[in-house]
């Protein structure tokens, strides 16, 4: 049936998309009416279960979003920060309780303190002036450290429209082989935290048979802790859309689509500005450069779904659909977008083409180690003395990081949540053994995945981090298989008994539960769930051991 719904859907292609029209008309109400609903239903010759199904899927759209106001942080480190009990308090002295709803997350995990009203996000001191705010009369800031350790590949200092864009015009003078050829030999490997090699990707899509090819940028940077695909939408964009143009080029699309999650307005903002740019600057369009070659954008603002970070679920919900994950064969660059042949790669990924391209394959490949080419963005957050985002060569000492970049920590942590929610936990005494690679990472028993920092500290009981692991993988599920959506409630569940009674989890149980997520779950979501919670039993044995028997 989604086969199917995907066709429909395509039939208007991007211009009037079902899932913007859904975005558009909870925009007063903060839900979308029922009338609206059915009236979309008919439009787009789907059922009214489909659109349904939609709505209440979404965090931004389901019935319960209505009326909201302003909106809470509750991602991880905004948690182990201790900051948000007392920001709500506060936002509870302007707001009612009806008007107060939850993010996950907004990507302030450098200063904490993190809260979205009327568009906009706002961290750190910004709550001593809610009454301007409200009023309107406070622009938000947002200041954090960032900077290099070894080859700045996307820290570096932007030249200009015209010097970056040269690019362009001399990449177009090549076939899409050659560049294709120079992505291949760099080694370059997706940073959305899978680190599958993106010239496979490319190559795949470029040889399969089809009219209509899209590019889709999986801009949904959803991962508690992670703020690198921020930085470049809003500090770098242009590296972006210069390797998102390259890389359709190369695969023969002609349409290139940036999915930004919602909870980040002013990415959106800031890309839909540098696009205005290279419009009028003619770097995109029809018949680019006099090349031949055409290639337009579309901005697609996400409506707050974790599970939208997995590519086939980011294609559905383009399509209207409940964001479910595909079964694979077939893959996206066979059909993907309305079973068009797509490829869906990383903000991260992306940006890196324009050095490839620029310096050569053999040059990007050169930096970094072993199979982990190149360079990594890094988000520190607010436990270290100059939290921030940093970028390192593959390769690089992860204490170099931590201590020479991030200054270390300001007050004694215990462990790191490294790689998002779905990413190892790592105790501080491993910082020696690890470098900040894919390999390393693996070998050690932990995950890079998008290199997400989050600090859990001395005080924090790690029984609670693990609930709320599972409370979260149990919010976010989209539900198609059993192991995730059952297993990760039933997790929480348990968790939370044997923290707040004298109940004790039966170990075998227990494990049980988590071998039949890691290896029966359709996706990443309750695939990887198990390596914190494995990490958590293994390495803090001493504190975890007595909610155990």
């Amino acid at each position: 049936m989604s086969k199917n719904i995907g066709y429909l859907s395509g039939r208007k292609g991007l211009s009037e998309n079902l899932f913007e029209e859904l975005g558009r008309a909870a925009e007063q109400q903060g839900t979308v009416p029922a009338a609206e609903m059915e009236r979309l239903a008919a439009e787009f010759l789907v059922g009214d279960a489909n659109v349904y199904g939609s709505v209440t899927f979404y965090d931004f759209l389901r019935p319960e979003n209505q009326g909201k106001q302003v909106y809470v942080c509750n991602g991880s480190a905004c948690m182990t920060a201790g900051t948000q009990d007392a920001l709500t308090a506060r936002l509870g002295q302007h707001f009612a309780p009806e008007e107060i709803g939850a993010m996950c997350c907004l990507g302030r995990c450098h200063e904490n303190n993190a809260f979205h009203f009327a568009g906009r996000n706002y961290s750190g001191d910004a709550i001593e002036q809610i009454a301007a705010i409200k009023a309107g009369q406070a622009t938000p800031l947002d200041n954090y450290h960032s900077g290099c350790h070894g080859t700045p590949v996307l820290t570096a200092e932007f030249p200009g429209l015209d010097a970056w864009y040269r690019l362009l015009a001399e990449s177009l003078q090549k076939s899409p082989d050659e560049l294709l050829a120079e992505i291949k030999a760099s080694g370059l490997r997706g940073r959305g935290g899978a680190g599958f090699p993106m010239g496979l990707k490319l190559e795949s899509c470029k040889n399969t048979p089809g009219q209509q090819k899209y590019l889709v940028c999986n801009a949904d940077e959803g991962d508690p802790g992670a703020y690198s695909d921020r930085y470049i939408l809003e500090q770098r964009p242009h590296s972006l859309l210069l390797g998102m143009i390259l890389s359709g080029y190369i695969i023969g699309a002609d349409t290139g689509v940036l999915y930004i999650r919602g909870e980040y307005p002013e990415s959106i903002a800031a890309v839909s500005e540098a696009l205005e740019a290279i419009r009028a600057a003619g770097y995109i369009g029809q018949n680019i450069l006099g090349s031949g070659f055409s290639f337009g954008f579309k901005v697609v603002k996400a409506q707050g779904a974790y599970i939208c970070g997995e590519e086939t679920a980011l294609l559905s919900s383009l399509e209207g659909q409940r964001p479910e994950v595909r079964v694979r064969p077939p893959y996206p660059t066979q059909q993907g977008l309305f079973n068009q042949p797509t490829v869906v790669n990383n903000v991260e990924t992306l940006a890196n083409v324009p050095y490839v391209l620029q310096h050569g394959g053999a040059q990007f490949a050169a930096i970094g180690r072993g199979r982990s080419t190149g360079t990594k963005l890094l988000s520190l957050d607010g436990y270290f003395r100059r939290p921030g985002l940093y970028e390192v060569d593959m390769g690089t000492p992860l204490s170099v990081a931590l201590e020479e970049l991030g200054g270390g920590f300001r007050e004694p942590v215990k462990a790191m949540h490294i790689g998002g929610p779905l990413g190892g936990l790592v105790p501080v005494d491993k910082i020696g053994d690890l470098t900040v690679d894919f390999e390393s990472f693996a070998q050690n028993g932990f995950l890079l995945g998008h290199a997400s920092v989050v600090c859990i500290p001395q005080d924090f009981p790690l029984i609670q981090y693990l609930e709320h692991l599972f409370e979260f993988t149990a919010h976010e599920s989209c539900g198609k298989c059993f192991p995730c959506r059952l297993g990760s409630t039933r997790g929480a569940e348990l968790l939370a008994k044997a923290r707040h009674s004298d109940y004790r989890i039966d170990r075998t149980l227990f494990n049980d539960l988590v071998e039949t997520l890691e290896i029966g779950s359709l996706c990443a979501l309750g695939g990887g769930l198990p390596l914190p919670v494995k990490n958590a039993l293994k390495y803090f044995e001493g504190e975890l051991g007595g909610y155990f028997r």
